[in-house]
């Protein structure tokens, strides 16, 4: 092994920029600064007050909804997207490949989206109990409250699950089946006794994913009306009632925490995948339906016909319907556009370049330190929005923890609402600049440095222009994700500064749905782009 060899495997101390060093553990600083200043808010409320806060009758429901919710959410998205999995990876289900696809586009669907267009559609006096009104049905099960934020939530969640699971089967090595059926084992025993505990580490990991988006949802609890942590932080605060909605989010923060640490101890070893028997879907499935075989495909038919067919129904109707002159304020105009496009583009930017030093540094620095820094640009990613947007609200209001008033110069500004959806999705960028930095032999650009180029000379004319894809990849990334984000967005934007996702959320409060589905439109488009270059990223890392 040569010295350069040694040095990226160990990260030795000598080889580390000092410069680059004490820049990436000030980025990493920033990124957790907020949610200090949360603690820090929380530690002023008064003990007795603070117990009296958490142990009140309220409290305890939205500590009961948000737990219920969330197993709710995590049993039902196992329950539907295990048995998917199974169908488009180890059976001969008809257009398998077609539905391998089309099961996982309800990711596609903002929750908040799916969930005005569920309460359209199944609500009281909905669209559904129009169309069935004729044949004497006067009435539907209620929609809203936990059975509701359960079905919508899971709708857009299950391919969480589902796309673990497939990645866990398609690694599966098809003889250890095959033996097992050879042994006169029937389909559910093999399944059960050599296919499962091969995936079991995948499933868990897309269950805990989604009872990590179950609990941190806002959009979808705050439409059906359900009282849990982010609906209730978010009227807390618009009722100035600081301290409960600081110590609700310590509250729900502690049960994010909890799902992360199961999350990191079962995570799945990408490492170890068998021999890959099982990677091709070109290959002969092995098992046969029989008589199921068309039967079977109506499991995935109504799940993504009721996960995407709802809400291209509600939204095509509300086109086709549409009275704009009801309340023309409502309309989209371009501004909204614009502003959509500068925040999110201005949020890619500064993304960007706040994770280049960060991915470069853990990139080729293999010590504890880089990989502390790489963690800590993550917290944000794992922390609800309305979470870090009330954290930022403290932090720049100084509410009663700085004695230097500097808040009131930069609440409700952009630099804020821009700093904010940075802290929420730099690790996006961090971790495409990083992979791409990994595909970069390092030998380039010591062999750039023997030739007497500086550190960052060497990076900026070999490193640089090698990671770009990644670079571009994770900007995208900042870009399309930041168009979408609701909570942070209607907490943080200055005042009278109108986006596509303030002009949903307004339109749906006001109950002018109308009104939403431009902008819906645009959204689901951005989510598919989204979708698209996370797709093309996994498939380049394979």
């Amino acid at each position: 092994m040569t010295r350069l060899d040694r040095l990226t495997a160990t990260g030795d101390p000598d080889d580390r920029s000092l410069g680059l060093t004490l820049l990436a553990g000030a980025v990493a600083a920033s990124m957790i600064l907020p949610l200090s200043w949360l603690l820090l808010e929380a530690t002023k409320v008064e003990s007795t007050r603070a117990w009296n806060l958490l142990l009140r009758p309220a409290t305890v429901e939205t500590l009961v909804n948000s737990l219920l919710l969330m197993a709710g959410v995590t049993v039902f998205s196992v329950g539907i997207g295990v048995p998917l999995a199974w169908l488009t990876v180890q059976t001969d289900l008809p257009f398998r490949r077609f539905w391998s696809v089309v099961v996982a586009l309800p990711l596609v669907v903002p929750s908040y989206i799916g969930a005005f267009t569920f309460v359209s559609a199944f609500g009281p006096r909905g669209e559904f109990q129009s169309l069935l009104q004729p044949l004497g049905i006067e009435q539907l099960p209620e929609i809203y409250g936990l059975p509701g934020s359960i079905l919508v939530i899971t709708l857009y969640t299950y391919p969480y699950v589902y796309l673990t699971a497939r990645a866990g089967l398609l690694s599966f090595d098809s003889s250890l089946l095959e033996a097992a059926r050879s042994l006169n084992h029937g389909r559910w025993a093999a399944f059960r006794r050599v296919t499962l505990p091969h995936v079991r580490p995948a499933i868990i990991a897309g269950g805990l994913l989604a009872a990590l988006y179950a609990v941190s949802d806002f959009g979808t609890p705050a439409i059906m009306r359900l009282p849990v942590f982010t609906r209730q932080i978010f009227v807390e605060f618009n009722s100035f009632n600081q301290d409960y909605a600081s110590l609700l989010s310590i509250q729900l923060l502690g049960i994010v925490l909890v799902v992360l640490a199961l999350e990191s101890r079962i995570r799945p070893d990408d490492t170890v995948h068998g021999d890959g028997v099982g990677n091709d879907q070109s290959t002969e499935p092995l098992i046969e339906l029989g008589v199921w075989r068309w039967p079977a495909t109506l499991f995935p038919a109504a799940v993504t016909s009721l996960a995407l067919l709802v809400p291209v129904w509600i939204l095509g109707l509300w086109l086709v319907t549409a009275d704009l002159a009801a309340r023309p304020e409502l309309g989209l105009k371009l501004e909204y556009v614009t502003n959509s496009v500068l925040v999110a583009g201005a949020a890619a930017v500064v993304a960007v370049l706040a994770a280049v030093p960060v991915a470069y540094f853990a990139a080729r620095d293999a010590s504890p330190l880089s990989n502390l820094f790489e963690r800590a640009t993550y917290v944000g990613f794992a922390v609800p929005g309305i979470v870090l947007a009330l954290a930022l609200v403290f932090f720049a209001t100084g509410y009663e923890t700085a004695d230097i008033p500097f808040g009131p110069q930069i609440y409700q500004t952009l630099p804020l609402l821009v700093f904010a959806y940075v802290v929420r999705f730099m690790p996006q960028a961090v971790g495409s600049i990083r992979t791409s930095t990994l595909q970069v032999d390092p030998k380039l650009g010591e062999a750039a440095r023997s030739l007497g180029s500086s550190p960052v000379a060497a990076f900026r004319k070999i490193t640089l222009p090698l990671v770009t894809p990644g670079i571009v990849a994770g900007a995208a990334l900042v870009f399309l994700t930041t168009m979408k984000e609701l909570p942070a967005t209607l907490i943080l934007r200055p005042t009278g500064f109108e986006t596509l996702v303030t002009l949903v959320w307004k339109a749906q409060e006001s109950a002018y749905f109308q009104y939403a589905v431009v902008p819906s439109v645009l959204l689901l488009a951005v989510s598919g782009l989204s979708m698209i270059i996370i797709l093309r990223q996994d498939g380049s890392n394979h």
